[in-house]
């Protein structure tokens, strides 16, 4: 089912959330999927406790995500985070906005055992191409020699893997910054959508032809919700954890990119079982 499309927003292209200082970020994440009719709750609780992103738009603070997930031919990103791999990584490349205007983001997001670990450089829109990315024969003039060598670990991994476009995930964030610890947030992501990249390089701002990924199927849910996602330092602040308990949220794995490739193998004929295990073989026969 193709999802509506996602309203634009005023400015789209003065999106660039924290660009140089968090190119190096550690931390812990805890995901939950909340029902449409709990999240002005929510907002209520946490004023007290965060200020709006300065990047959102509008009277609730919200932006544009699109990302373009990376992997393997034979997906072993994607399969790795399904057979819960201790240790494990992706390769992203996020943008925000409709425009084109904004910056690229090259992520490595890795995950060791419950901890995150996420590197980025920044490529221009000038500078943004396949071959700067798999095949870099130019200098790029990066702000700080952290960011270039983030940038050559990404190119690195990119051709260790034989890494080609998957799939794009667009959706929009709610965020919010903690007042108090060095390092917190809080964010909600709706309308999630995706689109398989089919090989391209090239972001589909203007493409209309998205599919819904926060449906019951999807999220497993009897309804379409908002992920809810807390981050934060070595410690969860006090106020995180009174926001669980309040509103017993349960955490979960739901990961964007697992999630449309789950529904991409749905379309073609795989199958799984109740456990979320894959019981199809890749002729088509059951286990």
């Amino acid at each position: 089912m193709l999802a509506a499309e996602i309203p634009r927003t005023k400015k789209n292209s003065a999106i660039e959330p924290d660009a140089q200082k968090d190119t190096q970020i550690d931390r812990y994440e805890l995901k939950y999927v909340v029902d449409p009719n709990i999240v002005p709750a929510i907002r209520d609780f946490i004023q007290p406790f965060v200020n709006r992103d300065s990047n959102g738009i509008g009277e609730i603070p919200e932006y544009i995500v699109t990302t373009l997930q990376l992997d393997s031919t034979n997906a072993a990103l994607h399969y790795a985070k399904e057979r819960k791999a201790y240790s494990r990584f992706k390769l992203r490349i996020r943008t925000y906005g409709t425009d084109g205007k904004c910056p690229y983001f090259l992520e490595i997001k890795r995950k060791v055992n419950t901890m995150i670990l996420k590197s980025r450089a920044i490529l221009q829109p000038s500078g943004y191409s396949r071959e700067n990315i798999v095949r870099p024969t130019t200098l790029i003039p990066f702000k700080t020699e952290s960011e270039s060598l983030n940038y050559l670990e990404f190119v690195r991994l990119v051709n260790e893997i034989g890494a080609r476009p998957t799939i794009f995930i667009r959706y929009i964030r709610e965020s919010y910054k903690g007042t108090s610890e060095s390092y917190s947030r809080v964010t909600l992501d709706r309308s999630i959508t995706y689109r398989p990249a089919k090989g391209s390089w090239d972001f589909p701002h203007q493409e209309k032809r998205w599919y819904a990924l926060d449906t019951q199927a999807s999220l497993r849910r009897e309804f379409p919700g908002y992920i809810l996602e807390l981050k934060s330092g070595a410690e969860l602040p006090c106020w995180m954890a009174e926001l669980i308990e309040r509103f017993n949220l349960v955490r979960t794995g739901f990961c964007k990119y697992s999630a449309a490739m789950r529904l991409e193998s749905i379309f073609t004929g795989r199958q799984y079982s109740v456990s979320s295990e894959n019981c199809t073989y890749e002729d088509g026969s059951d286990y």
